[in-house]
Order: C-alpha cells, then structure tokens, then sequence
C-alpha cells in the first residue's frame, strides 16, 4: 500500500548517506522512526532488527508473516520479534512491496548460485560481520545474524512455490518508513550483489534518516 510520510527530512535528529557495500548500524528510541530512502532506484537494502534492551529478541519472519497473512511487507505491516511481540510497524511507503524471503548474499550463497570465482565477492553477510565487529558495544554477535528484510527487493513467487529475483519495483527517492515500538537495534547492509537484478546490476547508495519520538 502506497502511504506517505507525514515526516519532515529537515526535522530528522540523524542522516546519513550509505554506500553499496557499507553497513548502517544504530539504536532507534521506542516512538523514534527510522526512513531508508532509495536514492537512484532498484537497491535493496537487506535489514536485520534486535531489541536494544536483549538483542536475543529479534525480527522473526515467521511469526511476521503468520500475523499479517502476506510474504511481502508495506505500509501498516507490524514486525514482529521471536516472543511475537511487536517491534516496529511500517507507517509510510511509497514503494509498495519488500521481500521477507529473499535472505541476504554471501560468499557462500554466492558461490553456490553464480560461479566459484564469484566467493571473493563482498556480500551483505560481510557487511553485517564488519559492523558487529566495529561496534561490540550493542552486544551482536555472529549467531544474532538471522532473518532480515530486502527492503526495495522484488522477489516474485512462481506458480510452482520457487522464489526468483526480478527487476526491483523502486525507483529514485522511493521509501520505507518504520515506527519503533521498543527501543531498537538496526542493521543494514546496503546490498553489493552484482549477479541478480536486484540492484539492477549497478549498485548505488541509500540514505538512512532516524528520527526522536
């Protein structure tokens, strides 16, 4: 569902511009709101959300999907945790669709899917490596990467039950918006994926607005 923010940019208390390949790491207040924009179109932008107060308590795709009875998340779709309580909602999109099943890359997956040669990639799975490792003060650690959310990513469920990567459905300045409902850890690794269409074959950057409650 298409809905747009009722948020002014120039109010925001925190921007920041992050490069294909970069990482996004920071705490969203309980009430605060986080605006991941799609700044040249067809990026995606592969999220992973904990609670700040026990990261153990994290984005769970399952108890996602079961509660709100659709794969793909837009404007009034509430995230749910592994304790199924609910972490942060979608309040504003104008993009209309983001991939819950999609995963993340990485070398290994990259490997598997493209060709041996493409394991020295760098992949999302790296990106969220580095920025655990950079900021060991939020307490993550390799078993907290699970599921995540391709925000932006268009990833089409065949008539056989397969999943496959199509061309994304965003364009330039295209947006998610979310309301944290506890305080919140968020994750993104701005995708580098070169081998699907999910960044169009170019990746570009996005830009990470947070906002106080």
């Amino acid at each position: 569902m298409i809905k747009q923010s009722e948020l002014d940019a120039q109010n925001a208390a925190f921007s920041a511009s992050v490069d294909a390949g970069d990482y996004f790491l920071r705490v969203v207040p309980e009430g605060g709101f986080v605006r991941i924009v799609d700044l040249e179109g067809n990026q995606a932008a592969d999220t992973l959300f904990y609670s700040a107060a026990d990261p153990a308590e994290r984005y769970c795709a399952m108890n996602t999907l079961r509660a709100q009875g659709n794969v793909y998340l837009t404007a009034g779709s509430t995230l749910k945790t592994n304790l199924d309580r609910d972490l942060l909602t979608i309040v504003a999109d104008t993009c209309g669709r983001h991939d819950t099943l999609g995963g993340a890359c990485s070398t290994e997956s990259n490997t598997v899917r493209y060709d041996l040669e493409k394991r020295t990639m760098h992949a999302c799975r790296d990106s969220w490596m580095l920025a655990i490792q950079e900021q060991p003060e939020l307490g993550l650690g390799k078993d907290d990467i699970t599921h995540n959310i391709n925000f932006f990513m268009n990833v089409p469920i065949t008539p056989a039950g397969e999943l496959t990567f199509a061309d994304g459905i965003s364009a330039p300045g295209k947006y998610v918006e979310l309301q944290a409902h506890m305080d919140t850890i968020v994750l993104i690794s701005n995708c580098p994926q070169l081998n699907n269409p999910c960044n169009g074959y170019n990746p570009t950057p996005i830009e990470v607005l947070v906002w106080d409650k």
